[in-house]
């Protein structure tokens, strides 16, 4: 598989310029998202010298040799005589991957980086790592950064493409449209993204010219995985978390797509499930979307645990979800979704892009529900703003349509119930950016930029 740019990079960079020295970079996220292969090349480009400790294929040898930890002199002489590699002390890196298969050795940082010889680079999936980490003290030497699938702009750059982005960006900038012609290109290229997704072996697949059979299949054997993990790491809840993770496409096609118990289960009730959405939350394999109660720029205060959404975490695994039931070919169906002909589920890949490209954004996700009586109207109506987010300490509702439509009654409705003063509103669509009234509406691609 070919090893691609990635934004993640420059946090990298970032944390040994600042604090390589004091602490252990811990990458979160969720399996096959490119976290071993980032670490392995930026230890290749940015040290002298590295060493991979796989935890998956670990002697017991060197299990055991933890033992020795309180000890370095020991513990060093001891590592290197069974990796078969030593390293000098300095400008050197020892990447622990898939450390939650030993989280023993998630432990030992403390010790490591206090001893300072080396840095260190800690890879894993959280779904095995909070499982296993119940009884080992978690260091307070990580420095814990969270790693998404491949962006919009990152596929764009696999495919030779660096100068879309950032005319996305300028145009966002200004407020001004793409351009018909332009509009056309930029979202056929968007739409064979959210088709293929962000998991870098997709990408890969793509790049190299394999059939979207072949790269459906790549998608399918994720899903599996991620399905295989949720079993194995919540045996003692009844595989519930395997069973929501498996209901998300048919939340999403509910009509505001909120997560409804009952579809998971008849008897299902939120209190017996709070672990499994957590899992699957925490994971990184799925975004977790709260209602807010207030729209305040203090969102997380006012938040429900009980009152959500999940979308998935990565919409090109979705699309296979959703495929999965279908009876036409991958190949046709691949073609129409490429193509813009496909109108079914569109609303809810929609949805779920803007979510996981808000999240690959830094953002937090929350919606909000109200009831408002409308001057035209005797009896109070029942809203729903989809996003809100908070850019640079001003509230921002957004809201997301698959098509051209334009009404935004939900907008101004918003406005007139909670008297916002600063504010700036979008409607995220298929259409190029316009604006109407005090509404800016920007096409799909264009999240990337909020």
């Amino acid at each position: 598989m070919r090893t691609f740019k990635r934004k993640f990079y420059d946090e990298m960079l970032e944390w040994k310029q600042t604090s390589s020295h004091a602490s252990a970079l811990m990458i979160d996220g969720a399996r096959r998202i490119g976290k071993s292969t980032i670490a392995e090349a930026f230890a290749k480009n940015e040290y002298k010298d590295y060493l991979v400790i796989d935890f998956v294929t670990a002697s017991k040898d060197i299990k055991d040799n933890f033992d020795n930890v309180g000890n370095p002199d020991v513990f060093f002489r001891n590592l290197f005589l069974f990796a078969g590699k030593e390293l000098k002390p300095g400008n050197s890196v020892i990447i622990f991957d898939e450390v939650q298969k030993f989280p023993k050795a998630r432990e030992a940082i403390k010790y490591l980086v206090k001893d300072g010889r080396y840095h260190y680079i800690e890879t894993g999936s959280l779904i095995s790592i909070k499982k296993k980490s119940q009884e080992i003290l978690i260091p307070s030497e990580e420095d814990r950064r969270k790693m998404y699938p491949m962006d919009f702009e990152e596929f764009l750059w696999a495919t030779g493409d660096t100068t879309i982005a950032p005319f996305i960006k300028e145009c966002f900038e200004n407020r001004i449209p793409v351009g018909d012609k332009m509009h056309r290109i930029i979202m056929e290229k968007f739409r064979t993204y959210f088709a293929i997704g962000g998991m870098p072996q997709a990408v890969s697949a793509f790049v190299e010219g394999k059939t979207f059979k072949q790269i459906d299949a790549i998608k399918r054997n994720i899903l599996a995985l991620y399905e295989e993990d949720l079993k194995k790491y919540d045996d003692e809840n009844n595989e519930k978390a395997s069973a929501v993770f498996k209901s998300i496409p048919e939340q999403l096609a509910n009509r505001n797509s909120k997560f409804k118990f009952s579809v998971v289960s008849e008897n299902a009730r939120y209190k017996n499930y709070l672990y499994s959405v957590r899992c699957i939350d925490e994971s990184m394999i799925g975004n977790y979307c709260r209602n807010v109660t207030n729209p305040e720029i203090t969102l997380d205060l006012f938040a429900e645990s009980d009152n959500f959404k999940l979308f998935l975490g990565d919409t090109g695994l979705l699309v296979s979800q959703i495929l999965k039931t279908s009876r036409q070919v991958e190949e046709e169906l691949y073609r129409k979704i490429i193509s813009g002909r496909i109108g079914t589920n569109l609303g809810m890949i929609f949805e779920n892009m803007v979510a996981q490209m808000l999240r690959a954004r830094g953002y937090e996700l929350f919606f909000h529900e109200y009831r408002y009586t409308p001057e035209d109207k005797k009896t109070a109506q029942k809203y729903e703003v989809d996003f809100l987010i908070v850019r640079d300490r001003i509230l921002c509702p957004i809201e997301v349509k698959s098509s051209s439509y334009r009404n935004h009654k939900s907008f101004d409705n918003f406005v007139k119930k909670y008297k916002l003063k600063k504010h700036e509103r979008f409607i995220i669509y298929g259409k190029d950016l316009c604006r109407d009234d005090d509404v800016t509406l920007i096409p799909i691609y264009m999240t990337m930029c909020l």
